[in-house]
């Protein structure tokens, strides 16, 4: 049992609270959303077929986006990564489990031909980042750079850099 608070969670209100945690439509996903939507961007979501079901597609530019949860994809040096200190067992191979699946689905989105952006939920925490985002995307979007991750380089706590190169 876990403390929230002050109070003591049964096992039973942790699992409700665990089942509750989407993995479509958050609010990550819907920033990403309806930024490229008013930089006038046409996307699909979720798109069954390609490799690892990335949360936004767009066929045009042949590019594939997911937008990552920081600690259930595992944000290497990112505040927001940061192991549970109970059951650590489960939770470390659940989320290692989590990143290796991640590799194998760019890797083989790549293989088919479509580039790949992975834009990370503490990018989107960030005002700087927000701000900087809508010029990178219409950068790197129409680019033909195969591969490319908003944060790229991330400080414990900070965002450093935004570069796009893949």
């Amino acid at each position: 049992m876990g403390t929230r608070k002050g109070k003591m969670i049964t096992r039973e209100v942790r699992s409700r609270m665990m089942a509750s945690i989407k993995g479509r439509n958050t609010k990550p996903e819907r920033q990403v959303r309806q930024l490229l939507h008013r930089l006038g961007f046409r996307f699909r979501l979720h798109r069954k077929e390609l490799p690892g079901k990335p949360d936004v597609v767009l066929p045009k530019y042949n590019l594939a986006i997911f937008v990552h949860g920081c600690f259930w994809h595992q944000h290497q040096n990112c505040r927001f990564a940061v192991m549970p200190k109970t059951n650590v067992a489960f939770w470390s191979r659940k989320l290692k489990e989590n990143f290796r699946r991640d590799e194998i689905a760019i890797e083989q989105l790549q293989k088919l031909g479509w580039r790949t952006l992975v834009i990370w939920e503490c990018a989107l925490k960030s005002e700087a980042t927000l701000l900087k985002l809508p010029l990178q995307l219409n950068r790197f979007i129409p680019s033909k750079r195969k591969r490319a991750v908003i944060p790229r380089n991330v400080r414990r706590g900070s965002i450093a850099s935004l570069s796009l190169s893949a």
